[in-house]
């Protein structure tokens, strides 16, 4: 993503922000007693997460508490600051309630229908080679991802899926890594990606607008997933080394 990035601010220079005015190093230095505590706070936040120490829920509180306090030291914390931030989170959260409540009504109509299931049993009727299982699920999850969230595509097909994948030979760990980059790239096709209204929200542009600024980090994540099939050792490096180490 940061290559396509740097690739598309090189070809065209419309999309780049105007250049920062040059600073003095010592203005640099002196600015950098604003910006070092939020990269503690944001370091702090997600590793604790990472170490175990809190879930994301908790983790997400203290960024708050800690958010304000950084802003009470620094000066910019006042009554109006924070109701304007407090009217912008539930604008947000009333916002991304909205949008899953829908997703919800949308998965327990699917799941009803018993769609998502009938169709993964149809693949695995195929009698489909490794690869072209892969494939066949690929372009499975990406058309469901269409009509329902990620978490539901999921729940609702792994009970076919997994023992299709045992069965294959596909290491399990591996999958895991392959379904979860998959399902990322439905949160960003419409008319039901999630990361899509989100960004709608934000933004206040038109969702075809947003949509067709996506398809090129769906292509990558498409280029992704061939690298994952071809290069499978990528997927599973990590989790190899630490289960490895001693007491892992």
């Amino acid at each position: 993503f940061m290559a396509y990035v740097a690739i598309l601010s090189r070809l065209s220079p419309s999309y780049r922000p105007d250049p920062e005015p040059e600073m003095r190093f010592s203005e640099k230095l002196a600015n950098s007693r604003f910006l070092i505590p939020v990269i503690l706070l944001i370091m702090v936040v997600i590793g604790s997460m990472y170490l175990g120490f809190a879930t994301a829920t908790e983790a997400a509180a203290f960024g708050v508490l800690g958010s304000l306090v950084l802003a009470a030291f620094q000066g910019s914390l006042n009554w109006q600051s924070f109701t304007a931030s407090l009217m912008g989170a539930t604008r947000t959260s009333a916002m991304i309630a909205l949008i899953l409540a829908g997703a919800a009504f949308l998965s327990l109509s699917m799941g009803f229908t018993g769609l998502p299931r009938a169709l993964a049993e149809w693949i695995a009727s195929l009698g489909l080679s490794r690869f072209e299982l892969l494939m066949a699920l690929l372009v499975f999850y990406i058309v469901i991802g269409c009509f329902l969230d990620g978490i539901s595509s999921v729940v609702l097909t792994i009970a076919v899926v997994e023992p299709m994948i045992r069965q294959a030979g596909i290491d399990i760990i591996w999958f895991g890594i392959f379904i979860v980059v998959v399902v990322e790239m439905a949160q960003i096709t419409p008319p039901i990606g999630f990361n899509l209204f989100v960004l709608q929200g934000m933004t206040h542009h038109e969702m075809n607008y947003i949509a067709k600024a996506a398809l090129p980090m769906f292509a990558i994540m498409v280029v992704m997933v061939f690298v994952l099939i071809a290069f499978p050792e990528l997927a599973t490096w990590l989790p190899e080394n630490i289960r490895a180490r001693p007491g892992g």
